[in-house]
């Protein structure tokens, strides 16, 4: 019998592997010897540690989700400003050439799993959640300050932005929009939900950039 070390290791083993044979098949296509292919591993071996698949498809959007989250948050702590916070929030949710696109595509392609299994359902609504929170504190902060003039109340703004993130997202990997676009459409969105509460010289606007 394996060792609780060696089989934390298998386990965190099988979710990397799961999640490379996400982006080669896409979960609806993908098959046990996929992921046993892509670990190295025989299809045996994938169901002694995880017996029902779907647990390991929620494994590995929680995972993900959460080094997703954690990108977000990072990129937003390095903003000195309100607005320069809220751009940041931006663009840390688009899904750019290279490895977001990959970190975000896998999340998406886990979509099916979050609607048929109980725990994965669960970790998606903590992800929303999470990312929604994210959005509100810099929304409440730049009202605090005077930056922004919040047409609607912090929470309900925060909400909107992730939703819209989540459809444009969809557009960005499909091909019918580009990474840039959407990073403008949300822009726009954020001036006219959020606008300086200040006209003098110092409130800047977006710079769109």
């Amino acid at each position: 019998m394996a060792r609780p070390k060696d089989q934390t290791k298998r386990r965190d083993q099988l979710v990397a592997a799961t999640a490379s044979a996400v982006l080669t098949h896409g979960s609806t296509a993908m098959r046990l010897a996929d992921i046993a292919e892509e670990a190295g591993v025989h299809s045996a071996s994938v169901l002694y540690y995880y017996p029902d698949v779907q647990e390991l498809f929620a494994e590995v959007f929680a995972k993900g989700s959460a080094q997703y989250a954690e990108q977000r948050e990072s990129q937003v702590a390095r903003a000195r400003t309100s607005r320069e916070r809220l751009e940041a929030c931006i663009s840390s949710g688009i899904p750019w050439p290279g490895a977001p696109e990959e970190a975000s595509r896998i999340l998406y392609e886990l979509i099916p799993v979050v609607l048929r299994h109980a725990k994965a359902a669960e970790q998606y609504e903590r992800f929303v959640d999470r990312q929604a929170a994210l959005y509100e504190r810099i929304l409440d902060e730049g009202q605090r300050s005077g930056d922004f003039r919040l047409v609607l109340p912090a929470p309900v703004l925060a909400r909107s932005f992730v939703a819209l993130e989540d459809g444009y997202g969809v557009s960005v990997l499909t091909g019918t929009m580009s990474a840039e676009q959407e990073k403008e459409w949300l822009l726009q969105y954020a001036r006219t939900v959020a606008p300086g509460a200040r006209d003098d010289a110092g409130s800047a606007d977006f710079t769109g950039s």
